[in-house]
């Protein structure tokens, strides 16, 4: 396996297994599964290191496209008369268009916009500059240590969500006055945060739609080692839309990240203009969207 897990590798020989398969003759379907679903077989825990090498993360088994018509089971039809697929990503995918298939955007918690009452509650000052951190729950490495060098000295609020991991050793260190490090927030503490900030900076994973929904500008530095570069994508359609920059983690160093943010920080007529190319991305009734098709589809 270690020969496919750069650059797509992997995927690539999958979809081109898949194609020699389909032109086999007499062949009229195929696919490709990690694990077969209700074989009796017992579903492990796998993944990727964390980026400091120390604990492994966990995925879910995941089948290609097809899964069902080769193993034969039927998908129920509804009073569309037709199967749904429903995709909760922010674009079209390729050969995955028509009736069949709908995007909706990623389910999120509905946004808070009482910006006074979000900073009052986490003690950000109505005029003070807000820049957000964060990386998921267990934190994302690259990120933290970056912004804990280039933010030492900052002259605005930094509300920093560590994560788990990685909060014991950087509780350790001297924080300024105004830099807030947090191990973890609850999802309304989040949705406050998000509605406190001016500019974030995080992973590109699906809190890129949270981003959008909130209207903010962001740097984005995609998790190299996510699936199928899933953050990658997800962090080149922010930018292309001109609602974030990217740094690739490679390229990420505390100079760099602190000459970034405070470029842009006093750029405010280019901050505005990201937050609402941002906004423009959101797809804040998504979770409506997909419960209303199902709905649909079974009848009720």
């Amino acid at each position: 396996n270690h020969r496919f897990d750069k650059d797509g590798a992997r995927r690539q020989l999958y979809v081109q297994a898949l194609e020699t398969v389909h032109h086999v003759p007499g062949v009229a379907a195929a696919a490709f599964t990690s694990l077969l679903p209700l074989s009796g077989d017992q579903y492990g825990v796998y993944g990727s290191q964390f980026e400091d090498g120390s604990v492994y993360s966990a995925f879910r088994y995941v089948v290609t496209p097809g899964y069902c018509e080769t193993m034969v089971i039927a998908l129920r039809r509804g009073r569309l008369g037709r199967s749904l697929l429903l995709v909760p990503v922010h674009r079209e995918l390729e050969g995955r268009d028509g009736s069949r298939y709908r995007v909706t955007g990623r389910p999120i918690p509905a946004s808070r916009h009482d910006r006074a009452g979000a900073r009052e509650r986490l003690g950000v000052d109505p005029e003070e500059t807000c820049v957000l951190v964060f990386g998921g729950s267990l934190g994302a490495r690259s990120i933290n240590l970056a912004a804990m060098e280039a933010f030492a000295g900052a002259t605005f609020h930094v509300l920093h969500i560590c994560g788990r991991r990685d909060h014991p050793e950087l509780a350790r260190r001297d924080l300024p006055e105004g830099y807030d490090l947090r191990e973890f927030l609850d999802l309304e503490e989040f949705a406050d945060a998000l509605s406190a900030a001016d500019l974030v900076v995080a992973r590109a994973g699906g809190s890129v739609f949270e981003i959008a929904a909130h209207g903010l500008p962001a740097i984005l530095v995609p998790y190299p080692q996510a699936a199928a570069e899933h953050q990658h994508a997800n962090a080149r359609w922010m930018e292309r839309a001109g609602a974030a920059m990217v740094i690739d983690d490679g390229e990420l160093t505390s100079a760099r990240l602190a000459r970034e943010v405070a470029v842009l920080l006093s750029e405010p007529a280019r901050l505005a203009s990201m937050g609402a190319a941002a906004r423009r991305l959101a797809r804040p009734d998504a979770a409506r969207d997909v419960a209303r098709e199902l709905l649909e589809v079974a009848g009720a």
